[in-house]
């Protein structure tokens, strides 16, 4: 028995079943996860998820600061694609005051997106494999994410927390350099792709493991209201890039990777066409990356000379980006993106005050965990690391 595990009872016919704790420290729990499993020797009776180990309170912090100091927090809801919480922070507000971002702003937040998109799926990818039995990988999926660590370290000043966006645009506009420099490495890695797929997607243990295991049928998937590569390898083409029609997507030719098996392997399938569709995102957008303003202040500050208020002595000090007392209107809205994990939102309520008066947050790890006990309720217990690894979960969203 499991120090400090009450034990249920166990299922009749069944007395030699046993309950055990799997987390929260374990390496495969991706994070403070623990999984109350119910046993009848390897094969799993009953999956009990146990939340709450990283909660901190991200929505009630929210009421008590403004759009931008709340910006440094978001990063630590999935610190892994960081860009993305921070442009669902901004964009709410945006959206609240019909703030218009300049299209320079809007290609930079899009590279910026995507990129971070990229160094997610790396760091699932790695981890995912490392945990059914495949080392090699992760320190290959490593050497490619310290590249994009690195751009990121150049345009933003930090590798991993970058609060870089910002109401009406972003932080700074690009270094010089910096273009020629993503682009080399949309070249690089596009090749480096290949090099995954020649060693994983064929390998014939790699198959065993994740063919036809932790299978979601196209309804359930729906009914449970999965999004991201849970609901698109399932057979539903629904991604909020294409749906909501946000930044500048549709200027771009790209396609929904979408499969209809459902398993393990169709959702590892998804991911890594989905880190090629993002390269051929950011070659496009590098190449036709607008000029002018990166950010919306800036823009009416040329348009009206040097007569305008944003040119004041007082805004000098805040470098023209949106002052700390930007009031959010009395109004309510809910505004979501297409994350690396699936669709994460937030709903907003404004009073026509520098706080928000409720700041929801709809993180997709958290919708997408419910599904696990249907899958591995029948199955072997390697088969959990399989499909835990496979639903991608980051224990900072799913806590908050």
């Amino acid at each position: 028995m499991i120090y400090g595990l009450t034990p249920k009872s166990a299922p009749a016919g069944l007395p030699n079943a046993m309950v055990m704790s799997m987390g929260p420290q374990h390496p495969s729990m991706h994070g403070v996860l623990r999984l109350i499993l119910t046993l009848d020797g390897e094969n799993v009776l009953d999956c009990e998820p146990v939340l709450g180990y990283l909660h901190r309170g991200m929505e009630k912090i929210a009421e008590g600061r403004t759009v931008i100091q709340y910006l440094p927090y978001v990063t630590r809801w999935d610190y892994l694609a960081t860009m993305f919480a921070e442009a669902i922070t901004v964009n709410a507000a945006e959206r609240l005051a019909n703030i218009q971002v300049p299209a320079r702003s809007s290609y930079i937040r899009m590279i910026m997106l995507e990129l971070s998109r990229i160094a997610s799926h790396l760091l699932w990818l790695g981890p995912f494999l490392a945990d059914i039995g495949a080392q090699t990988p992760f320190f290959y999926i490593l050497r490619e994410r310290e590249m994009i660590s690195d751009l990121f370290e150049s345009a933003t000043g930090m590798r991993m927390m970058h609060n870089y966006f910002r109401i009406g645009g972003v932080a700074c506009d690009l270094p010089y350099g910096w273009v020629d420099k993503c682009l080399d490495f949309c070249e690089y890695f596009w090749f480096k792709t290949d090099e995954y797929e020649r060693l994983i997607t064929h390998n014939p243990i790699f198959i065993k493991r994740v063919e036809g295991v932790g299978v979601i049928s196209r309804e359930d998937a729906m009914n449970w209201g999965l999004s991201g590569p849970m609901l698109r390898a399932s057979g539903v083409p629904w991604d909020l890039r294409k749906v909501d029609h946000y930044e500048c997507y549709d200027q771009l030719d790209w396609s929904v990777q979408w499969a209809t098996d459902g398993d393990c392997l169709a959702r590892y399938l998804i991911r890594i066409g989905e880190m090629r569709q993002s390269v051929k995102i950011l070659q496009q957008a590098l190449k036709a990356l607008p000029g002018g303003p990166y950010e919306n202040l800036e823009a009416r500050r040329i348009n009206q000379g040097r007569g305008s208020e944003w040119d004041s002595f007082e805004y000098q000090h805040l470098s023209k980006k949106a002052s700390p007392t930007f009031r959010i209107p009395s109004q309510e809205h809910y505004v979501r993106v297409e994350a690396p994990k699936g669709e994460l939102g937030v709903f907003l309520i404004g009073d026509d005050s520098p706080f928000p008066w409720r700041w929801k947050i709809r993180p997709p790890g958290f919708v997408n965990l419910q599904v696990l006990p249907q899958l591995v309720c029948g199955r072997k217990l390697a088969d959990i690391m399989s499909v835990l690894g496979s639903i991608d979960i980051i224990m900072g969203e799913v806590d908050r």
